[in-house]
């Protein structure tokens, strides 16, 4: 099936694609994280690395949120929170990710070694 391309059209279209996996990769890849802050309340509970496997049990309005840090990733593994949102958040391991646990007043957030920016930043 000839689709009326010819060598500089295919060309192009290589070219292209290769951009786009050249963009994808260096600008939406994102750095890994390297270190988590825990907030409670707005106020940070926790700030450590991802070098160690733990859990963190922070207290919130409506009970114990349970955070899990496990080879290099972190995630809220339990919340009393009635939707489970950032339980279903599941890992976290880019600098920038974060997981909200609205109704109990916890977040988790992830650093890199250069700070990420938002659409709200811009």
């Amino acid at each position: 099936m000839n689709l009326g391309f010819k060598t500089g059209d295919w060309l192009t279209v290589l070219a292209g694609m290769l951009l786009i996996i050249y963009l994808f990769l260096t600008l939406w890849g994102g750095d890994r994280g390297t270190s988590l802050i825990i907030r409670s309340g707005g106020k940070i509970v926790t700030e450590t690395d991802l070098t160690r496997n733990r859990d963190f049990e922070i207290s919130g309005p409506l009970g114990t949120t349970l955070v899990t840090v496990n080879n290099h990733r972190v995630r809220v593994a339990r919340d009393p929170s009635p939707r489970q949102y950032c339980v279903q958040q599941g890992w976290l391991s880019r600098a920038g990710e974060a997981a909200l646990c609205l109704p109990n007043q916890v977040s988790v957030e992830l650093l890199g070694a250069a700070r990420s920016y938002d659409s709200l930043s811009y």
